[in-house]
């Protein structure tokens, strides 16, 4: 959700421009700051900035995106397996050669998920595709969305350089595929391989003649070994769950010992089922659970696919069909409650890549009024506190 000033909004930012009277009511009544929640030296992504906001030090505990994603799907990784994100991906139509192809969308322009089950099953089960990745010693997992997860057993991924492919759309892809060391140039060819059989599968042939991006590729990255995560219950004596349609949060909530909650419609985009997530949250409350999380994509996946409109829609349906209805429910149901409202980490419309620059939060208590006295946005939580580390937060919402 957060970003930097846009030159075609006018020098600002999709928060700036959305239309978000809750959150601006509730930062205005509340403590409005900026966090730093992506430590210094660590990838800006979603897995280390989520991992902090949980109360898990990346510097302690981060081995790589994919082991947390792995746990959502009661993946268990022994000793030497070596997980990999496996992206479903669009490359560029041409004659020239794999290196000089240009990546175009990083989720095979938000592929459906059934229809990305369907194409990573038929790739995997090609007899020579198969063969490959046997003699790789890889496996794959569907993951509903263009989301998979591969498990490689006995893989030395030592050196090993992967690049997460939503921080170079438009970029010829050649300086980007898998280096560094001999398992490099394994995965180097199984995606080579990977697009050769699915540029011209009729799933993708239909897809082109419908105007949409194929899904004529793979692409590892977010490599990583099993994982500990400290528990919930030990750090803050709490109990609760995460609401996300996101297999990286449900990883993090399984390795934490929060529940996970699916909830049918949600889909990570802005279609997703927002309306669901709001009475799934209210469920683990009125269960008697102490924290519910609920996780909205729509923001980043937005601003990765070049729809800065969308963006902003998104953050006002975050205002208008999340914050707001929590907040209804909860006063009419007598929950007293403080509330943390904020981001991962950037995503940057002038880029369409994740930064790690400080983001802003909201933090609401219902029981009090004084606050900030100022509207949401970027610049304004510059002008309140700085917290200096992710993991302080969770600290300070059961203070």
């Amino acid at each position: 959700m957060a970003d930097n000033p846009v030159e075609a909004l006018g020098g600002k930012t999709p928060i700036e421009c959305a239309k978000t009277p809750i959150m601006d009511y509730l930062a205005e009544r509340g403590e409005q700051g900026s966090v730093l929640n992506v430590p210094e030296g660590l990838p800006p992504g979603s897995d280390t900035a989520i991992l902090s906001i949980f109360g898990c030090d990346p510097k302690q505990c981060y081995t790589g995106r994919a082991p947390l994603e792995a746990a959502a799907t009661g993946i268990k990784l022994e000793p030497g397996d070596v997980a990999y994100r496996c992206n479903m991906v669009s490359y560029e139509d041409g004659d020239m050669p794999f290196e000089e192809k240009r990546i175009l969308s990083h989720s095979a322009g938000s592929i459906e998920g059934e229809v990305s089950d369907e194409i990573i099953a038929t790739l995997f089960n090609d007899p020579e595709f198969g063969a490959e990745a046997e003699k790789a010693r890889l496996s794959v997992k569907p993951g509903h969305s263009f989301r998979h997860i591969a498990v490689q057993k006995g893989a030395n991924v030592s050196g090993i350089k992967l690049i997460p492919p939503h921080d170079h759309l438009g970029e010829k892809i050649g300086g980007l595929l898998p280096s560094g060391c001999e398992n490099a140039e394994v995965l180097k060819r199984l995606m080579l391989l990977a697009h050769r059989k699915l540029d011209g599968h009729p799933i993708n042939k239909k897809r082109r003649s419908e105007g949409r991006l194929p899904a004529n590729g793979i692409w590892f990255w977010a490599e990583g070994t099993a994982v500990k995560l400290p528990g919930f219950a030990e750090n803050y004596g709490k109990r609760g769950g995460v609401v996300s349609a996101v297999p990286l949060c449900h990883g993090i909530a399984a390795l934490t010992g929060l529940d996970m909650i699916t909830v049918e419609g949600a889909t990570g985009e802005l279609d997703t089922n927002l309306e669901g997530k709001v009475e799934a949250a209210m469920e683990i409350l009125r269960k008697g659970g102490d924290f519910a999380a609920v996780h909205v994509e729509a923001p980043d996946e937005c601003t990765h696919n070049g729809d800065t409109e969308g963006k902003i829609k998104a953050i006002e349906y975050l205002d208008s069909r999340v914050v707001g209805p929590l907040c209804e429910k909860l006063k009419a149901e007598g929950f007293e409650f403080r509330m943390l409202i904020l981001s991962d980490h950037k995503t940057l419309t002038s880029t369409r890549g994740h930064d790690g620059d400080p983001v802003p939060y909201i933090l609401y208590d219902s029981r009090e009024s004084r606050g900030s006295g100022l509207p949401f946005s970027e610049a304004n939580g510059c002008k309140g506190s700085y917290v200096k580390a992710g993991i302080e937060l969770l600290g300070m919402l059961f203070k």
